[in-house]
């Protein structure tokens, strides 16, 4: 490679359950490529039914980066997934393999190419007296505040995300700016990679229809005792992962909080608007290539033809 080119490495995204597993395994083992996980759950050890990550079969057919990489009660986030996403990246280029990047996290697909903003370190003090100020009133106060501050980014963070809540806060606290601001400043324009995006996606009711083959899938699998291991593991609730879609909607079922089939119905519906959400993420990225997953054949030409062309 020309030491003045950057290196090539390929996204593959989409909504859940759209099959982006499947698809770039199959791709990965065509073009001599290891996948890096871009899912801000697979990343959680224990959580394996309700993240829909890669049995251990497609785990060992293609070598699998940033799954599995932390427990579920320790302090996750974008910063963190670029710095060891980057050097996974770096592995995987050393060993003259190609990186695919396979998620569903726009979020951390957008930090891993492009970095993020360099804030300065958290004041521990500001923090302190957040977390005094949580305490008192409850995260929902704080919550609220940054929502009146920073929609934008109290959108992205769930209301018991205490973690990011305070770490936003504090942000907004330190520099009189809001932290979506500030990542608009960055611009994210920090660009080391010749990326080629493809976002795989289909017509709504088809999507729906995959979604609830899905939760049908996972739930035979055994994702009530998944949820039940986790807490006799002393894992709580409360914890950020435990708040995700299917391990939210189980805990209130083992809790009494749900009934059996309103459970169900209640994880199809909020699965469906979580794809939503992530199609109307990934819709704003002029450079994405949109296929539908079945055209394997098609991404494989266009594929093919990236890593051949050099600028």
């Amino acid at each position: 490679m020309n030491p003045t080119q950057k290196p090539k490495v390929v996204v593959i995204c989409g909504p859940t359950g759209i099959g982006k597993t499947s698809l770039a395994l199959s791709l990965a083992k065509e073009f001599n490529g290891c996948i890096v996980g871009a899912d801000s759950m697979q990343i959680y050890r224990y959580m394996d039914i309700g993240t829909a990550k890669p049995d251990s079969g497609e785990l060992s057919s293609v070598p699998h980066y940033m799954i599995d990489i932390a427990d579920p009660n320790e302090e996750y986030d974008a910063a963190r997934f670029c710095r060891e996403g980057r050097q996974a990246i770096a592995q995987i280029l050393a060993c003259r393999q190609v990186p695919f990047i396979v998620g569903g996290t726009g979020f951390y697909i957008k930090a891993l190419l492009h970095g993020l903003f360099d804030a300065k370190s958290v004041d521990p003090e500001i923090i302190q007296r957040l977390k005094d100020r949580a305490a008192a009133d409850g995260i929902q106060s704080l919550y609220d505040r940054l929502y009146a501050c920073d929609m934008e980014i109290a959108s992205r963070i769930h209301p018991n995300d205490a973690y990011r809540v305070l770490r936003a806060l504090a942000v907004y606290e330190m520099t009189g700016k809001p932290m979506s601001a500030l990542q608009g400043d960055h611009g994210f324009k920090n660009n080391p990679f010749d990326v080629m995006k493809i976002c795989l996606s289909d017509d709504r009711d088809a999507l729906y229809e995959r979604i609830d083959r899905r939760v049908d899938k996972m739930v035979a699998a055994g994702l009530v005792d998944e949820v039940k291991k986790l807490f006799a593991m002393g894992y709580s609730e409360d914890l950020r992962p435990m708040q995700a879609i299917g391990y939210r909607h189980m805990t209130d079922f083992l809790s009494g909080r749900a009934g059996w089939e309103e459970t169900i119905d209640l994880l199809k519906r909020d699965t469906r608007r979580f794809a939503k959400r992530q199609l109307t993420w990934f819709k704003k990225d002029k450079d994405m290539i949109w296929a539908l997953p079945e055209k394997r054949p098609t991404l494989s030409s266009l594929i093919r033809e990236f890593l051949s062309n050099s600028p």
